[in-house]
This record gives C-alpha cells, sequence and structure tokens, in this order.
C-alpha cells in the first residue's frame, strides 16, 4: 500500500488570541492541520518558546494526532502570540507580537532530512519578517525534492513584507497563492503592468517558475489560472462563524487535490469546500465533523 503524502507547513506557529479565547493558528500550521485531515502525513516545522504557552501549544498539536517532533525550542524568545479581531461578518484582523521564536529557525540535519522526505510544502512571508528564519526557509526550500511540489501562501501581514522576500519566495515556488486583496499589493511590489487577473497572472508566468497561481475572493470563491487555461469557482454558501483560517484550509484542498493529479476544476472544488467548512466553524482548526469531514463537505451547496 502506498505512503501517503508527506505534507509540510513551514513557519509560523502560535496562539490566536480570539474574542471567544485562545485558539492554535498561524498560517503554515493551519494548512498542516487540514493536510492532516485530508490523510496526508502532516508536519509543522516551526519554533515556540520555552514556556508555558510553547508546552500547551504542544500538547495541543499531539492531541490532534499531529507530531510535535520538529518544533525547535528557544530559550531566549517568547511563544507567538496574535491578537485577532473579528469583524460583524467575521472577517480577521490581525496584531502580530514582535519578535518571537518563530523569528529564529535555526537549519538542522533533522529539518534538512525533513526536507528531502518532502511531496509538498506551503511556506509565506510572514515568517521571513526576520533574516534568521528567512535563511532557513530558502535551505530547507532548496533541500526539497526537485518533484515537490512548493506552494507560497504569501500572506502579507501589516509591514512583515518586502520585494526582495516577495521575489525570493516567487523564484523558489511552483505555485502562488493570494488574496484578491493582496493583488493590487503584490502588484505594486513587482512592478507589474496590469492587475486584471489573466493579465497579471501572465506577467507572473513570464517572470517566475510558476505552475500555477490561485486567487481567492472569499465568500465568492477562487480564480485558478495555469499558463494554460483558467477555472473560476462561484464559492460555497455558509452561515459564516470566522473566516481564520479559512484560506489556509483553501490550500490544503488545492495541494492535496494537485498532489493526487487533479485538474484545475478538481483542485478548486476541493479547495473552496474546505475553505468554506472552515469558515462556517470557530477557529482555524476545528474538530472532524461527526459523520466525517468528506461527507461534510460533500454535502456543501454551491453559490448560486
Amino acid at each position: 500500500m502506498k505512503s501517503p503524502p508527506t505534507v509540510v507547513g513551514i513557519g509560523e506557529l502560535l496562539w490566536d488570541q480570539l474574542p471567544s479565547g485562545r485558539q492554535l493558528g498561524g498560517a503554515p500550521a493551519n494548512f498542516a492541520y487540514c493536510s492532516h485531515l485530508l490523510g496526508n502525513r502532516a508536519v509543522v516545522a516551526s519554533r515556540v518558546g520555552r514556556d508555558r504557552l510553547g508546552g500547551d501549544l504542544r500538547q495541543v498539536l499531539i492531541a490532534r494526532e499531529m507530531t510535535d517532533q520538529f518544533l525547535e525550542t528557544d530559550s531566549t524568545y517568547p511563544t507567538g502570540t496574535v491578537q485577532v479581531e473579528l469583524s460583524g461578518s467575521g472577517q480577521p484582523k490581525f496584531v502580530i507580537t514582535y519578535p518571537a521564536a518563530w523569528d529564529f529557525f535555526e537549519w538542522s540535519e533533522q529539518w534538512r532530512g525533513l526536507a528531502e522526505s518532502a511531496d509538498a510544502l506551503c511556506f509565506g512571508s510572514l515568517a521571513q519578517r526576520s533574516v534568521e528564519s528567512r535563511s532557513t526557509i530558502q535551505k530547507f526550500l532548496d533541500s526539497a525534492p526537485q518533484g515537490a511540489f512548493r506552494i507560497f501562501d504569501v500572506n502579507l501581514r501589516q509591514t512583515f513584507y518586502s520585494p526582495d522576500v516577495i521575489i525570493s519566495s516567487l523564484t523558489h515556488a511552483d505555485a502562488l497563492k493570494l488574496s484578491h486583496e493582496e493583488l493590487p499589493t503584490l502588484g505594486r511590489l513587482l512592478g507589474l503592468r496590469s492587475l486584471e487577473p489573466c493579465l497579471f497572472c501572465r506577467e507572473l508566468f513570464d517572470r517566475f517558475p510558476l505552475q500555477l497561481v490561485s486567487i481567492t475572493r472569499g465568500e465568492n470563491g477562487s480564480l485558478l489560472i495555469d499558463p494554460r487555461g483558467i477555472n473560476e469557482h462561484r464559492g460555497f454558501s455558509v452561515r459564516v462563524r470566522d473566516a481564520v483560517g479559512a484560506g489556509d484550509a483553501f490550500t490544503a484542498g488545492l495541494v492535496d487535490e494537485f498532489l493526487r493529479g487533479g485538474s484545475l476544476a478538481a483542485m478548486n472544488d476541493l479547495a473552496n469546500r474546505m475553505g468554506a467548512w472552515v469558515a462556517s466553524c470557530s477557529g482555524a482548526m476545528p474538530p472532524v465533523p461527526s459523520d466525517g469531514l468528506r461527507n461534510t463537505l460533500a454535502r456543501l451547496q454551491m453559490k448560486s
């Protein structure tokens, strides 16, 4: 029997301080959790403090049947936290603490071994706000097999990004995922001529070794564009409780279907189902539904 793919989320792992209480979070960790629910061998590569929050974080990760083997421990800097405010429609606003343990990744033989075993990995711009973690993430990407699927989930947060980080990340990536709100900022940072999605992507394909670009539109679905075509999805009708982690769940669904050899339409469908399900729950890492994740996803109704 073929073993499940190894899917790695490398970057920030932290506590989201929500109005309803503390929730485990961080985009790469949310991505890895949803990849785990989809049946992959999903791993978080990050760094936590030698503090109570770090210990609690490890316990929660293990309770959700994920390994803490690839979490480094920092004796100087604390476990990361984020203050999350929700709008009336459940859209999040983040205030991210700095510095945090995940700003100080250290390259190790253990992480090299994980990188070399990866079938897919997801990374973003936020964990590259420090020189130390940026260098380690780039080494991780370089050490992964040539055929591993590298997806850059841009995740522009506060002022923790720069043209250099974006350009370097796109140079290392096979796929880019961004929101429609991030598109103008990314276009400005890269000096692109057009913000029309198809022309925007054509410029990206000309400049970088990308195979795929995903542009999410919140409750209105998404566009998937590759050099050969485009697929548009309207999204699914759900009652949004909070949208924290919905984009990361979307990325997990996209990667899962990509690894299965799915079409643009199949990738877009599973990605939107995962994003809609998480948005209908509280927190970025909701428990598995009582009747199973796949059954719950299958019942979602597309927007008319």
